[in-house]
């Protein structure tokens, strides 16, 4: 099951991201996972929010670029080694990984680890194939 993670586009000044923050704060929207990638020029700060559908308007009416796509989250335990099963299934699927970050949520023992991979699809087969959890909407708080 894939999540929408929104990506937007920022320019490598002071204030930028303080900026969008606010303006999600202030419509009550809440960060489950943040992650900012740089260039000289610009940003793109990567979001997973507890409403996408609203936080995109939201910044789209407050004149950001962005772009919104679909992520495979993974819950994995919370220890040490956790992550470790589903990299050997990457490796094993011969897989690309564009770019990983967590989520700030931990549940009932559990982490999770969102994904940008290069064949979703073939991932999540391979993720069942060896029993690993795929995180659902419901489990992370999301609409």
């Amino acid at each position: 099951m894939s999540v929408h993670q929104i990506s937007v586009f920022l320019e490598n000044r002071a204030g930028q991201l303080a900026d969008v923050t606010k303006l999600l704060a202030a419509n009550a929207i809440d960060l489950r996972a943040i992650s900012i990638a740089e260039a000289t020029d610009y940003g793109v700060l990567r979001l997973i929010v507890d409403d996408a559908e609203k936080a995109t308007q939201i910044l789209l009416a407050g004149g950001y670029i962005l772009s919104k796509t679909p992520v495979t989250v993974v819950s994995v335990p919370d220890q040490t080694g956790g992550l470790a099963p589903v990299l050997s299934v990457l490796a094993e699927g011969n897989l690309d990984v564009e770019y990983m970050y967590s989520l700030f949520t931990h549940k009932d023992g559990k982490a999770y680890i969102v994904f940008r991979i290069s064949d979703e699809a073939k991932f999540i087969s391979l993720l069942n194939a060896h029993n690993i959890a795929l995180a659902d909407n419901d489990e992370l708080g999301l609409k």
